[in-house]
């Protein structure tokens, strides 16, 4: 479709306080990914719009011309989607046009989540106003069209608060024949070549280590073209990089640039070809490294290390500032970072909060060493901040999560402490009762973790958001009993980073995850945490914690105990088995087993056939390459790279049925009709040193280590667009998959593995139950409400606790440091 320009404007209210309280179970979804929190601008938006029909005529794009195209491959909806940190009300319109060779009565159907008009010719045909944020509505309509072309046109609105799916889908759900038909400003010939190009677009390498990144067709392109390449700016910064160069007929290699020009980081590429006025673009997302080199060693160098890095970043932030300070590196350079970081406090964007922690150790520790108007300016942005629900606002700051809520938290007690005797604007506190009621909801922070743990399991993405706030109250907390809590979930949290860590990189079920935390392993911030204690990882363009952390060791008597190095990199011949419990009620019932070669993590009896929302349910990893990984989801929208919770990669539409027994994991899908229709599990080929196709069976060689991937029908292969060398799919709402690890020790070779394993199936265990024959195992059994009986003994996920076991193959336990009583 032909698209106009956008019409974005910000859309505020008067400041309101509201309900409510930390909400950690908020991804819990009854229906599709709706979440119920609503604030008062989305309330304020919906009473002038909601159920109302929109006040709009056609012809924008006819009279204005269009500014680009939407002619995504593969995408079921015209998709607008992104992340808004600020409310904003956004408008567009689309055109088309259909062709019939003879008169037909065709039935449309218009969805969308916010509001849009759908006119035929000119002539209104319907139009829907549910305004609900991320929740769709639709609408029929039938029109009598004569043969011949006709124009159809779509007016489409929304609020955009946070993450905000904005888009609308128009289906012809029957009738007579018909042809969609495009207004194009180039000849049909050429426009199907660049739309052939851009749908097989793909990036030369799943990922990029030091090598020069570069973009690939499927076919050379038959005209030349302009091409620009924007990197996609870091997460709360407002700039990103961009590149442009002319393209040649015959080209199907594109460079983009050195690895080193580049942000060390999984980044979104937008790259747009045009052809004239002709232009089509589509946002890739793949992850840069820079050439690395071994961590240092001693814990102290590394520490070094770490702020060294963090205090020379390529896109500042308030840690780097910090970083600076605490390396006696003040001066203009280190004021103009914060003072670039007070604009999203001042204005309370959501994520804020991530941004003032640092920025108050910086103001608590250095303040003496920041410029007198900076420092000001700090005070007054620290003064104005809203720090929780009940404080009048209209931002749409998310307080919910068990991560922002710890932030909020610890924002409001330590800025109450440094600014004891001023007026908190919104609260209308006065410092110290800002940081009583700080230090009180940090109480019911504390009580709820030590009880709980996380909702959001394992999650690469919050782990380091939560050390975040845990740092810097270890570092700060002038209350000994604070700083002594914090230091404990410090601990936890480590600990289980450990447990869930093969060769330094993250191997679990994760209660949140999105695209960029599972498919950028180098740079993730977890691995940098593993260099840091462990000796083992990548330090990326991101920091949150990491800065802050090394502060907490270096100068406030952060200790971590050493034994848990011995875990996180286990080299040990015998396996290591770790079952636990996380979230309220014992929410997640977590597995995980790793070898010196091999590991994998799932989630059993987690939710199976309910609504998903960003929880990656099993992951596996073999051999030493970082992008050797494997996990499995039903895709929660079609379109790659977009912004949906689920995604493509990241979450589930449908969450599956899974079992987990050592090395042997097992998935059974049964997705929602109005769902994507297949399957598909994540291999990035290019990482494994033999890669063995038997039709519904992969094998797999990485290093020493082995892996079948196996599904219950044929898998396919992506070989062209995005996806290309690392999708494996299996059409269909309902499939089985199979996942079996092992190593060249155990079975000799790949071809042995492969015939050893050539029994391997799911078969009917009676009562519901999946039963598996496994060479090794013998019968595995799994029952529908989680147990697992194999070797004989009983895997039951509802007698797993929060404190966990970990069990070597031996039949010993291995006593955790959380268990000895140590504490930092």
């Amino acid at each position: 479709m032909a698209l106009s320009p956008v019409a974005a404007a910000r859309f505020d209210v008067a400041d309101e306080a509201m309900a409510g309280i930390m909400d950690a179970g908020f991804f819990l979804t009854g229906h599709r990914n709706y979440v119920p929190h609503e604030y008062p601008c989305r309330r304020a938006y919906a009473a002038r719009f909601r159920d109302r029909r929109p006040d709009r005529v056609p012809g924008f794009v006819q009279a204005a011309g269009a500014a680009g195209w939407w002619l995504h491959p593969g995408a079921d909806r015209v998709d607008l989607s992104g992340f808004w940190h600020r409310p904003t009300a956004v408008e567009a319109r689309a055109c088309s046009g259909l062709r019939l060779a003879e008169p037909a009565s065709l039935r449309l159907r218009l969805a969308t989540c916010g509001a849009a008009m759908l006119w035929v010719d000119g002539a209104e045909a319907a139009w829907l106003a549910p305004c609900t944020r991320n929740l769709d509505a639709g609408v029929d309509a039938t029109v009598d069209l004569a043969a011949g072309d006709h124009a159809i046109e779509v007016w489409f609105a929304d609020l955009c608060e946070r993450d905000t799916r904005w888009w609308f889908q128009l289906a012809v759900c029957d009738g007579g024949d018909f042809r969609v038909v495009v207004p194009l400003p180039v000849d049909q010939a050429r426009a199907a070549g660049l739309l052939e190009a851009m749908a097989g677009l793909r990036f030369e390498r799943a990922a990029f280590d030091a090598e020069p990144v570069a973009l690939s067709i499927a076919r050379p392109l038959r005209h030349a073209v302009d091409m620009t390449v924007t990197v996609e700016p870091r997460f709360l910064h407002s700039e990103g990089a961009a590149g442009a160069a002319t393209v040649p007929a015959g080209t199907a290699r594109l460079p983009v640039g050195a690895a080193a020009s580049l942000p060390a980081d999984f980044r979104d590429y937008t790259v747009t070809l045009a052809d004239g006025p002709f232009a089509l673009s589509r946002r890739l997302g793949v992850e840069v490294a820079h050439a690395g080199r071994p961590a240092a060693a001693g814990l102290a160098a590394r520490i070094d290390e770490v702020l060294a890095h963090a205090g020379a970043a390529a896109e500042p932030g308030p840690e780097t500032a910090l970083a600076q300070l605490a390396c006696g590196r003040a001066g203009p350079h280190a004021d103009a970072i914060l003072a670039a970081t007070l604009p999203p406090i001042d204005d309370c964007w959501d994520c804020a909060d991530f941004l003032l922690v640092p920025l108050l150790w910086a103001r608590i520790r250095h303040g003496d060493a920041i410029g007198a108007r900076v420092r000001e300016q700090i005070d007054r942005a620290v003064l104005g901040f809203r720090y929780w629900l009940d404080e009048p606002g209209n931002d749409v700051m998310w307080f919910f999560s068990e991560n922002h809520a710890l932030l909020f938290h610890a924002c409001a007690y330590l800025a109450g402490g440094l600014l004891a005797d001023a007026t908190f604007a919104r609260s209308g506190r006065c410092g110290r009762d800002q940081q009583a009621v700080g230090r009180a909801r940090l109480v019911g922070w504390f009580d709820n973790f030590e009880a709980c743990g996380m909702a959001e399991w394992n999650a690469a993405p919050y782990i380091p958001i939560d050390l975040l706030g845990l740092a810097a109250l270890f570092a700060l907390a002038p209350d000994p009993e604070i700083r002594a809590r914090a230091g404990r979930a410090i601990l936890r949290l480590v600990e289980w980073t450990a447990l869930a860590s093969y060769q330094g990189l993250t191997v679990a079920s994760q209660g949140r995850s999105y695209e960029h935390s599972l498919r950028g392993p180098r740079s993730d911030e977890l691995s940098g945490l593993a260099r840091l204690l462990w000796g083992r990882g990548r330090l990326g363009a991101q920091h949150r914690a990491l800065p802050l952390l090394a502060l907490a060791l270096r100068d406030h008597g952060l200790v971590l105990p050493a034994a848990l190095a011995r875990i996180a990199l286990w080299d040990d011949p015998r396996e290591l088995e770790w079952t636990h419990a996380q979230g309220e009620h014992r929410l997640a019932a977590l597995y995980h087993c790793k070898a010196r070669h091999w590991a994998m993590g799932s989630v059993a009896a987690y939710r199976p056939g309910g609504w998903g929302y960003q929880e990656t349910v099993l992951q596996a990893r073999i051999g030493d390459h970082p992008d050797a990984q494997i996990w499995i989801n039903h895709p929660g929208e079609r379109l790659v790279g977009g912004f949906g919770r689920p995604s493509y990669w990241a979450g589930n539409a449908t969450l599956p049925r899974v079992h987990q027994y050592r090395a042997l994991g097992v998935l059974r899908f049964d997705g929602h009709p109005e769902t994507p229709d297949f399957t598909h599990a994540h291999v990035a080929e290019a990482a494994y040193d033999a890669v063995v196709d038997r039709g519904r069976r992969l094998l797999l060689r990485a290093g020493d280590g082995l892996a079948l991937l196996q599904a219950g029908r044929p898998l396919r292969r992506i070989d062209r667009g995005p996806t290309a060398g690392i999708e494996a799919r299996q059409e269909g709402r309902r499939g089985d998959w199979l996942v079996r690890l092992s190593d060249l020790a155990t079975e000799g070779s790949l071809e042995a593995f492969d015939r050893r394993m050539a029994g391997l199936d799911l078969r009917d265990g009676g009562d519901g139950a999946i039963r598996v024959d496994d060479p090794v195992y013998g019968p595995v059994v799994m029952a529908a409400d989680g147990t697992v009986g194999a070797e004989g003994r009983t895997l039951d996920p509802a007698t797993w606790t929060l404190a966990g076991r970990a069990r070597l193959s031996d039949g010993t336990d291995l006593v955790l440091p959380s268990q000895q009583g140590d504490r930092p």
